[in-house]
C-alpha cells in the first residue's frame, strides 16, 4: 500500500506503509542511531513525534520485549528507508512490522531519509502527516500541520500511581560485567534469557532510598539505580513535593521526558520547593531543563535538536570527553544562566550548547545527556556513582557544593572548550528562540 509524508512546508515524501492504517499529524525529528531502534520507540520523550531513523536498514534483529525501555511505543509514526520484514535474531519475539501494528503505530518506509534529514537539518524540525490518501489539494492539509502542538505531554506519559523498584541484594542478580549473548535451546524453550551484561561492579548504594520523579523515565533509569543496591520509588510527575518528602528519600531523580520544559508550570513549582531542601538531586535531560527554569534560568529551541547515540560532551571540570545518548530539542540558555545559582558542567563538542550545570551551594547536579544509555554508549554511566557518593556525603552530614565538587573549576566557558567552534543560528544546529 502506498504512503505519504506531508510536510508542512509542502514537500511530499512518497513509499510504502508500514504499520499500524491509520493518519497522525506530528512533529517530525530525526534519530542518528545505528542500533536500538526498539528502544527509540519506547522512549517516553517521544510523545507527540514522529521518529526518522536515518540508519538504512531497521529492524533486522526484529523486536525483544525484554528491551522495551517502557510499556508501549510513544512516538506518533516511524520513518525509515527500508524495515527488515524477517528478522534473525535468536532474542527476537517478533518483528517490528507486527509490532507497529499492534501498538498502533503508523509508518512509511522505502523514502529517501537522507534528503528528510537534510531538509530538517536546514529548515528546522517542522510538522508533518503519515498518510495512506493521496492529497490532489495539499491547501487541505497545510493549515493542519502547521497548527499542531505538541502540547502538555508529560502527563499522558507518566506513570498513573508510584511504585517501587526494588534494589539489587546480590550482584549476581544484574549478570555478568563482561560477555556475550549465547544461545542455550532448552533454557530459550523454557522461557528463561540470558542476564544481559552489566557494568556495576559493586553496590555502593546499598541501603540508599531514591525518589524517582516520572516525567516520561525510560526503565533503565530506575534500573541502573536499583543494580546499584538503591530501592526507588517511582513518583507520578504531578506529584507534590510534600508528599515526596514525607517518604524521607536519600536522594530525588528527576528523570527525562517529552516537549517544551516551559508547559510545565505546575511540575516547576514543586522543583523549586524540592530545590530549597538539603535532598541530594540528579537530574537528567527534561529534569534538567525543568531544574534551571524553577531556579531562574531560561531554556530554547534547537534548530533540531540533538537525537542519536553518538553525541560527544566535555566534562569541563577534567576536560574528559564522553560519547552520550540524546533526545532532546531544547537546552538551557546559558547566556542568561546566573552563575551565582549554577555554573556549567559540561558542554556538547559539535556545537557548544550545555549539557549540564552543577549548583552553588546545593548538593544538585544535572545533565542534559542520558547516562542510562539504551540505546547508547555507557560512558557517562559513572554519574549514578556520582549520585550515590551525593547521598552518601549528605547522609554522614555533610555539606556539598557540587559547583565546588563537579563545576567547571576552570572557569572555562562552553565556546572556549570547544574553540570557538559554537555556531551562530544560521548555521549547522543553530537556534529558534
Amino acid at each position: 500500500m502506498k504512503a505519504f509524508l506531508i510536510l508542512e512546508d509542502g514537500t511530499v515524501f512518497a513509499g510504502t506503509h508500514i504499520g499500524a492504517e491509520k493518519e497522525v499529524i506530528s512533529e517530525i525529528v530525526f534519530n542518528t542511531s545505528m542500533a536500538g531502534y526498539l528502544e527509540v520507540l519506547t522512549d517516553p520523550s517521544y510523545a507527540g513525534q514522529a521518529v526518522c531513523m536515518t540508519y538504512p536498514l531497521i529492524g533486522n534483529y526484529g523486536v525483544c520485549l525484554e528491551d522495551m525501555e517502557s510499556l508501549k511505543p510513544w512516538p506518533d509514526g516511524f520513518i525509515v528507508r527500508e524495515l527488515s520484514r524477517r528478522p534473525s535474531n535468536f532474542r527476537c519475539d517478533i518483528s517490528i512490522q507486527q509490532f507497529l501494528e499492534e501498538n498502533g503505530v503508523p509508518g512509511i518506509a522505502g523514502i529517501d531519509t537522507r534528503a528528510l534529514t537534510q531538509i530538517l537539518r536546514e529548515k528546522g524540525t517542522m510538522n508533518g502527516m503519515i498518510t495512506t490518501k493521496e492529497y490532489e489539494n495539499l491547501e487541505e492539509v497545510l493549515p493542519k500541520l502547521k497548527a499542531y502542538t505538541t502540547g502538555k505531554v508529560v502527563e499522558k506519559v507518566t506513570c498513573k500511581e508510584k511504585y517501587v523498584v526494588n534494589a539489587t541484594t546480590d550482584l549476581s542478580e544484574n549478570g555478568p560485567i563482561s560477555g556475550s549473548a549465547k544461545f542455550d535451546k532448552a533454557k530459550w524453550s523454557a522461557g528463561e534469557r540470558e542476564k544481559k551484561p552489566s557494568l556495576v561492579k559493586e553496590l555502593n548504594g546499598a541501603g540508599l532510598k531514591v525518589a524517582l520523579m516520572d516525567f516520561g523515565a525510560k526503565a533503565n533509569i530506575a534500573k541502573s539505580l536499583a543494580a546499584r543496591g538503591c530501592q526507588v520509588t517511582v513518583y507520578p510527575a504531578l506529584t507534590t513535593a510534600e508528599e515526596v518528602l514525607r517518604d524521607a528519600p536519600d536522594g530525588i531523580m528527576l528523570s527525562n521526558g517529552p516537549g517544551d520544559p516551559k508547559e510545565c508550570t505546575s511540575i516547576i513549582q514543586e522543583i523549586k520547593k524540592l530545590y530549597h531542601t538539603e535532598v541530594p538531586i540528579f537530574a537528567i535531560c527534561l529534569g534538567h531543563q525543568l531544574m534551571s527554569l524553577a531556579t531562574g534560568a531560561d531554556t530554547y529551541k534547537l534548530k533540531y535538536g540533538h537525537r542519536g547515540g553518538n553525541h560527544p560532551v566535555k566534562d569541563l571540570a577534567t576536560g574528559r570527553v564522553y560519547i552520550s545518548s540524546q533526545n532532546h530539542g531544547y537546552v538551557v540558555d546559558v547566556e542568561k544562566l546566573d552563575r551565582t545559582v549554577a555554573i556549567p558542567a559540561f558542554c556538547n563538542v559539535n556545537d557548544g550548547t550545555n549539557e549540564g550545570l552543577a549548583y552553588v551551594g546545593k548538593n544538585v547536579f544535572t545533565v542534559q545527556f542520558h547516562p542510562e544509555a539504551c540505546p547508547g554508549p555507557q560512558d557517562s554511566g559513572y554519574l549514578f556513582d556520582r549520585f550515590i557518593d551525593m547521598m552518601k556525603r549528605a547522609k554522614a552530614g555533610e555539606k556539598v557544593d557540587a559547583a565546588a565538587l563537579y563545576g567547571n573549576a576552570q572557569g572555562e566557558t562552553e565556546s572556549e572548550s570547544t574553540q570557538g567552534e559554537k555556531v551562530d543560528a544560521d548555521k549547522n544546529e543553530g537556534e529558534v528562540r
